[in-house]
């Protein structure tokens, strides 16, 4: 069946969000969720590289812990990886406004870190985090306070660590965003703005311009921009100094002609 949270992708790219669907999402849960109250914010807690490494763990589980692990999955890239509709696996025992269900009326977001205090939190993946959040909690009709760490929500009192920034200052952020106080944020042009006028390419897109960046990072040419194509183009990316978002906006197609 497919489950109540089918408005998520949508939500989040009203908001400018770059989202990746996983496939099988909308069916995905142990079983539906209740009336969404709030957000409950996470870290992964992994020690490896990469955007979204931990992808496979929060899709299918732990040995102690079954999967989904959470509806959502931010990625280093600001990439919201739609995982789950229904019920998640996320928050156990605990509290938060007076709300002792966690799994099924919060929302929750795993965004990549390793959890330790020496592990940096990338500007774009901490505004994705916020705008996200914020997005959710408007779309529900529920304020900032709404949005709770783990380590806040989780009883007894210091059973989880996570995530480990200020969340009285996440909240604060969120607030901002909901009251439109906060500056909007910087998106993609959907096409270059001047010269040759060409689109902004992501995963999904198709065609002659696809097999045209596939050549130039010299990959299989077949005009699918896939997840293959996107994990090239964001190794192309830090190797030419540009966000690593796997999208092809105006700078990078500039740094495309630049390879002949």
């Amino acid at each position: 069946m497919t489950y109540s949270l089918i408005w998520l992708p949508n939500v989040l790219k009203n908001a400018g969000l770059k989202v990746a669907l996983v496939p099988g999402w909308q069916n995905r849960g142990h079983g539906d969720v209740g009336p969404i109250f709030g957000v409950i914010c996470h870290h992964t807690g992994t020690a490896k590289s990469g955007n979204m490494p931990s992808l496979d763990t929060l899709l299918n589980g732990r040995p102690d812990l079954t999967g989904p692990l959470a509806q959502l999955g931010l990625g280093r890239d600001g990439t919201y990886y739609v995982l789950a509709a229904g019920k998640c696996n996320h928050a156990g025992q605990g509290s938060w406004k007076e709300k002792t269900s966690g799994n099924t009326n919060f929302i929750g977001i795993e965004a990549e870190n390793g959890g330790r205090k020496s592990d940096s939190w990338p500007d774009i993946q901490m505004d994705a985090y916020c705008r996200g959040v914020a997005a959710i909690l408007k779309h529900v009709g529920r304020s900032a306070d709404f949005c709770a760490g783990h380590k806040e929500y989780a009883l007894p009192a210091g059973r989880k660590p996570d995530p480990l920034f200020d969340m009285v200052a996440f909240r604060n952020n969120v607030a901002a965003i909901i009251d439109g106080s906060a500056p909007a944020p910087k998106l993609i042009p959907s096409i270059e703005p001047s010269g040759k006028a060409r689109p902004t390419l992501r995963r999904g897109a198709t065609g002659s311009l696809v097999k045209q960046l596939q050549e130039k990072i010299g990959i299989n040419q077949d005009g699918d921009f896939g997840s293959k194509t996107e994990a090239a183009m964001r190794e192309f990316q830090r190797d030419h100094n540009l966000i690593p978002d796997g999208i092809v906006g105006p700078k990078t197609w500039e740094i495309l002609d630049s390879i002949s």
